[in-house]
């Protein structure tokens, strides 16, 4: 499993996800606090969107431990976005230490990211890769359940209308998961899937807390939302709205300690449109 943070907002600098907070990600890259397995020591990435130069999200992805990383520290430090993925990994055992098999995935404008696994995956993987158009099987370059999921997902993105908006981002996260359920119950002996994941591109964004398994062995997943999350003298936190919100954060766990943490409950979506408003939804 992994742990992530998606964040769309007013720009800031990476380093309020990555570093600056108390329970930054590079924390719980070495000390998670809710898996029993602390580490997420098997590399690390970003995406983060540019929308001054173009819709393409740059990327930046290691085999690294991300807390013994000194290019993440300094690019951190200086970049600033008003969208950003941030990634540490655990790798399953279906898949390498790669580069390739680091998250976030990028397709075109599409950013994405996940956290757990599909069950079943080596008996999965045939049939879910005969379903796919050709250009999305020519998009995977690694090996992971992740990847493969993507790729799915794409095919769902560009068979509804209106793929524009929010709403139909939410439409084929659904319709993915169904699939993936599917396919796991045909080919996968119902093992367990737990698909915590991040889509965006770049101005709107649907992150999922699912499973298959009991509720309350999904991997976590919380949401914060304000005017705008700033780190100030060693403290990280989201400044209220009182009013809608113009910044939305999305979290494995939570990034500091104030109150404005909210769990999302197992098989629910977090839905942001292009205006940041945030709703809570079933997957």
């Amino acid at each position: 499993m992994c742990r992530f943070c998606l964040y769309l907002g007013p720009p800031l600098r990476v380093s309020s996800l990555v570093t600056e907070p108390g329970h930054s990600l590079i924390h719980q890259s070495y000390r998670s606090q809710e898996r029993e397995e602390p580490l997420n020591g098997d590399g690390f990435g970003l995406a983060w969107y540019a929308p001054e130069i173009g819709p393409e999200p740059a990327v930046f992805r290691s085999t690294t431990p991300a807390w013994n990383n000194r290019n993440l520290l300094d690019l951190a430090r200086v970049v600033c976005s008003p969208c950003v993925l941030a990634h540490v990994r655990a790798a399953t055992r279906y898949a390498a230490v790669t580069e390739n098999n680091c998250h976030p995935f990028r397709y075109g404008r599409f950013a994405f990211m996940h956290n757990g696994d599909v069950g079943g995956f080596g008996s999965v993987r045939r049939p879910l890769l005969d379903s796919l158009s050709d250009e999305s099987f020519g998009a995977i370059q690694g090996n992971t359940d992740s990847e493969h999921v993507f790729a799915l997902l794409l095919d769902h993105v560009r068979g509804r209308s209106g793929a524009e908006s929010a709403d139909a981002l939410a439409g084929a996260m659904r319709a993915t998961i169904e699939r993936v359920v599917e396919l796991v119950r045909r080919y996968g002996g119902g093992a367990p899937s737990y698909l915590n994941m991040a889509l965006t591109d770049g101005r709107r964004a649907v992150v999922t807390r699912f499973t298959t398994d009991l509720p309350e062995h999904s991997e976590t997943l919380y949401l914060n939302r304000g005017r705008g999350y700033v780190c100030e003298g060693g403290v990280c936190r989201m400044i209220p709205a009182d009013e809608g919100s113009s910044a939305v954060l999305v979290s494995s766990e939570p990034l500091s300690q104030e109150s404005g943490w909210e769990v999302i409950p197992a098989n629910h979506m977090v839905v942001i449109r292009e205006d940041r408003s945030a709703r809570v939804l079933p997957c």
